[in-house]
C-alpha cells in the first residue's frame, strides 16, 4: 500500500507545474481560438530587454532564480501573447565566435518568441539542455516551415546563416546554461537562461 500511495503522489507532483500552466492559460485558450492567433505575425508584443538593460542585483548568480523577482528587475508583466525575446545573434561577418548578448532573463508561466541566427562563417551546435527540458516546446519556425514537438530538442544546428525561431512557455523558475558544442575557453560562445517568478 505504501508503494502505490508513493507512486500516486510522485504523478501528482510531476503533473503539477503543467495543470498550474494549462489553468492559467484557460482564459487564453478561448480568445486565443476566436482571434485565430497562432503567433506566427505577433505584432505590439512586448520585446524582452537584455540582461544589460535590467536591474540585475550584484552577486544575484549566487542566489536561486526564484528568489529573484521579474517586476522588481524590469521584465515585462506576463501577458496572455507571446513576448518577443531579444534576438540572440551567433557569430559575425568579421568574428566567427561573436555572441551579441550571453544572458537572458524570462519570466515563468509567460509565452515567449525567440530568433536564434547564425551570421559567422562556421557551424553552430546551439545546446541548452536544461533549459529545452524545463519549457513547454511550442513549436520550432526554420524558414516558415513549423516542427512540433513532443518533447525538448537534443540542439539547433546552424549549417549555413540563417534564423530559428524558437517558440515556448516557461513553466518554472531555474537557471539554466547555453552554449556552442566544440568550442575552447577562449572561443567559448555560452551563457545562462534564468527564469523568474
Amino acid at each position: 500500500m505504501k508503494r502505490i500511495w508513493l507512486l500516486l503522489m510522485a504523478a501528482i507532483l510531476a503533473f503539477a507545474p503543467i495543470t498550474v500552466v494549462a489553468a492559467q492559460d484557460a482564459g487564453a485558450a478561448g480568445e486565443a481560438a476566436a482571434n485565430n492567433d497562432d503567433d506566427d505575425d505577433a505584432t505590439g508584443a512586448a520585446m524582452v530587454p537584455t540582461a544589460a538593460d535590467l536591474t540585475i542585483p550584484k552577486g544575484s548568480e549566487l542566489m536561486p532564480a526564484s528568489a529573484l523577482n521579474g517586476d522588481q528587475i524590469g521584465l515585462p508583466p506576463v501577458s496572455l501573447s507571446s513576448q518577443i525575446v531579444t534576438p540572440l545573434v551567433l557569430g559575425a561577418p568579421d568574428s566567427a565566435f561573436a555572441v551579441s548578448h550571453t544572458d537572458i532573463y524570462l519570466r515563468a508561466n509567460q509565452a515567449y518568441r525567440w530568433d536564434i541566427a547564425s551570421e559567422g562563417g562556421l557551424e553552430y551546435k546551439f545546446h541548452a539542455p536544461g533549459f529545452f527540458r524545463n519549457v513547454w516546446m511550442n513549436q520550432i519556425v526554420i524558414s516558415d516551415l513549423e516542427v512540433h514537438m513532443a518533447g525538448p530538442p537534443a540542439w539547433l544546428e546552424f549549417d549555413a546563416a540563417g534564423v530559428i525561431t524558437v517558440q515556448f512557455q516557461t513553466t518554472r523558475p531555474g537557471r539554466y546554461d547555453w552554449y556552442v558544442e566544440g568550442l575552447d575557453e577562449e572561443q567559448g560562445m555560452k551563457g545562462t537562461i534564468t527564469i523568474v517568478p
